[in-house]
């Protein structure tokens, strides 16, 4: 009853994973933008490698987005400020000069009779500079008072602004305005000018300071400039010329040089808009959803061939479509509303952060079908998929050791370096002008290549939202200084050399075959960390007194196999890694505590011991780590009993080791080979015997 019960835990862990690709695949079909999809691809400054080509219907020559742009620049150049004339300040400040004239005439006789005592002050005066105070004042207004900063921001010298005056619009050159700095310098101009003999008066009408009631009255309309300037972008052409239905376009073997891109492109867009809103709609949703599925298809059978463990674990495969959707999500929102180029959208990160888990293979190819995917949607298609290509590949050659401090700046800075090479290798190919390359693009790159330094802090969040272990964690847990292994070290000395030991042997081993010799290392470290319950039960940790010789056997057997459940609480105290905590509990498997079990049935002859008594709680070994760990742990404790130290005794002992535990069926569940364990064992015999020096014994020389 117990083994359907498991049968049917694992069958419906199979389909939702299932289902999990399928809602994937859904998701991505909705994401896609709905247009259809020219059926030609074509490089500019390459021939036309298809048959003739015809135009199916009418179209429009549009002009290339350069054209616009300059068009649009030159737009931007003449647009015209708008300034909204604040009809209130003039009588105002006019009335508040008024209103002091009398005082501040007072002052600047007082000023004169000091400057110029002999001359005579009429009362004529009094009205003469009154009336010329008002008459500048009055003209200065009526050209309008700006403020400086706003003009020096939104025109260009030599150029105009409307006035908006009483809901009328009027050109008005800048020369003829005012600014409070100007409007005194004129002031000054127009009174010499006017009394160019009259020293005395003119320094009487300065002295009013007319200049503290000139303040601004026009102010920049930003909304209806903004607004003007939109709607006359908005009036530029996008056509220039027309293609009739059954007119050739281009011709097999046909270079496609400017013009004819452009005709190419003008069609192309043309085609994907007609078949995108036609009642062709549904066979087009059809092809995307074909093309989806057989997408995802792909992805899931490359983890079931060769990382099934991901599609027997519904977290992991949950990280591997995820990561897969964030990155089709963010490349469909940049599509769909074309506010920046779809290069910023930094799609390396996603085999970075899926290697800091797994392996380079499986990191390269998801990121293949990722862009392949993407590739659906994404202008200038092949441009994209190569760029994507060459980029994410120098990733994997440049993050091999992620956990080194500056690796990811260095493997940033190459990434950066790749795209734009390619780039501009394309560019050259396509318009055989270094000048007319796109430079604008390098700064897209350069804005993904800062995006893409947020995949450090992203691998740890995604480390403790799935509990993966990435190479950086591993790194500070193979410190001996980590409080288990110092522990260890205190208390179990000679169990923690074992653990070195181990770890060296191990650590070669895996690297031999093909793991992951960081977590091979770390777990090897940590295997026997529950030795520190009872250090001196074990053999590496004694010293003249055995504390066995006053246990039954089974007694003894039992404290022997409690070290590795006694490990597993001590993992989670130190709050361990799961993967690291699984090399606890398999590196003895289910194996037998042979010693005390054969030394209880030889002297109990003719009773059966209780199997269960003297095996290990397992489970066995269930990847390729823990298998080696198993060998290495095994036949390390072994091997100090040997008497002799040579290749002979050596070779006997490793296969003797390791072939019973193949005999026991230790490695049923690994996902390790013939092959694999072959190597293992000579790594192992090549490790022993340097450790131990052996020597091979030379013959004697007969005389």
């Amino acid at each position: 009853m117990s083994q359907d019960n498991d049968n049917w835990t694992n069958n419906n862990k199979k389909y939702y994973i299932i289902l999990l690709f399928l809602v994937a695949a859904g998701l991505t079909v909705y994401l896609m933008p709905i247009q259809g999809k020219f059926r030609h691809e074509y490089q500019k400054g390459t021939p036309w490698p298809h048959e003739n080509l015809i135009a199916p219907f009418d179209f429009a020559i549009l002009k290339t987005d350069q054209e616009l742009k300059i068009e649009r620049d030159s737009v931007t150049r003449i647009i015209k400020p708008y300034f909204i004339n604040n009809e209130d300040v003039a009588p105002l400040q006019i009335e508040q000069f008024i209103k002091n004239y009398n005082d501040r005439y007072k002052e600047a006789v007082e000023v004169v009779n000091k400057l110029y005592p002999n001359f005579q002050i009429h009362d004529s005066l009094y009205l003469f500079c009154k009336n010329q105070s008002l008459n500048l004042l009055n003209f200065i207004y009526s050209k309008g008072v700006v403020d400086f900063a706003e003009i020096l921001e939104n025109t260009q010298e030599g150029s105009s602004l409307v006035l908006v005056k009483n809901n009328i619009a009027e050109n008005r050159e800048i020369d003829e305005v005012f600014t409070q700095k100007i409007a005194y310098s004129f002031i000054t101009k127009k009174l010499k000018k006017e009394l160019v003999h009259n020293v005395e008066i003119i320094t009487l009408i300065e002295n009013l300071k007319i200049y503290d009631f000139v303040v601004q009255n026009l102010n920049y309309d930003e909304a209806t400039t903004l607004q003007v300037k939109e709607d006359l972008i908005n009036n530029i052409p996008t056509k220039q010329g027309m293609i009739q239905a059954g007119e050739r376009i281009i011709a097999t073997g046909d270079v496609i040089h400017d013009e004819k891109f452009r005709v190419l492109e003008s069609l192309r867009k043309e085609y994907e808009n007609i078949v995108g809103s036609s009642a062709q709609t549904r066979w087009l949703i059809t092809g995307h959803i074909i093309l989806i599925l057989l997408s995802f298809l792909l992805l899931y059978l490359f983890l079931f061939s060769f990382r099934k463990e991901i599609l027997v674990s519904f977290s992991k495969s949950l990280f591997i479509i995820m990561m897969v959707l964030i990155m089709v999500a963010a490349s469909s929102l940049v599509v769909r509303f074309n506010e920046v180029s779809l290069y910023l959208v930094p799609f390396v990160a996603l085999p970075i952060i899926i290697f800091a888990f797994y392996d380079s293979r499986l990191a390269f190819y998801i990121h293949l079908v990722t862009i392949m995917i993407v590739g659906f949607w994404a202008p200038n298609a092949f441009e994209f998929i190569f760029l994507q290509f060459v980029a994410g590949a120098v990733s994997m050659f440049s993050m091999a050791q992620l956990y080194r401090r500056g690796q990811l700046f260095v493997a940033v800075g190459s990434i950066i370096l790749t795209y734009i090479l390619a780039y501009s290798a394309l560019g050259l190919m396509q318009e055989g002008d270094i000048t007319k390359i796109n430079y604008l693009t390098f700064l897209w790159f350069a804005g993904n290549g800062l995006l893409l330094l947020a995949s450090y802090p992203l691998i740890f969040i995604f480390e403790k939202m799935f509990g993966f272990l990435s190479d950086v964690t591993l790194l500070e847990l193979s410190d001996t200084n980590h409080p288990a292994l110092r522990e260890l070290a205190e208390k179990a000395p000679g169990t923690f050399h074992h653990v070195i030991q181990v770890a060296n042997l191990a650590e070669e081993a895996i690297r031999r075959i093909g793991g992951n010799s960081l977590l091979m290392r770390v777990g090897a470290l940590y295997h026997d960390i529950g030795k520190t319950g009872a250090p001196g039960f074990f053999i590496e940790n004694q010293g003249s007194k055995n504390p066995h010789e006053d246990l039954k056997y089974d007694k003894s057997a039992e404290v022997i196999i409690q070290h590795v459940n006694y490990g597993a609480e001590l993992a989670k105290k130190y709050k361990l890694p799961k993967p690291i905590i699984d090399f606890i509990y398999t590196h003895h498997g289910t194996s037998l505590v042979k010693y005390f079990y054969t030394k209880y049935s030889n002297e109990n002859e003719g009773k059966v011991p209780d199997i269960a008594q003297f095996s290990y709680p397992g489970p066995s070994p269930f990847t390729k780590e823990t298998a080696v760990l198993m060998m290495a742990d095994a036949v390390e404790a072994a091997s100090r009993t040997l008497k002799e130290y040579n290749e002979s005794t050596i070779d006997v002992l490793v296969e003797k080791i390791i072939n019973g535990q193949m005999e026991d069926n230790q490695f049923e569940e690994a996902d390790i080979t013939f092959r694999d364990i072959y190597r293992v064992k000579e790594v192992l015999k090549e490790k022993l015997l340097n450790i131990y020096h052996a020597r091979i014994e030379y013959p004697e020389k007969k005389y």
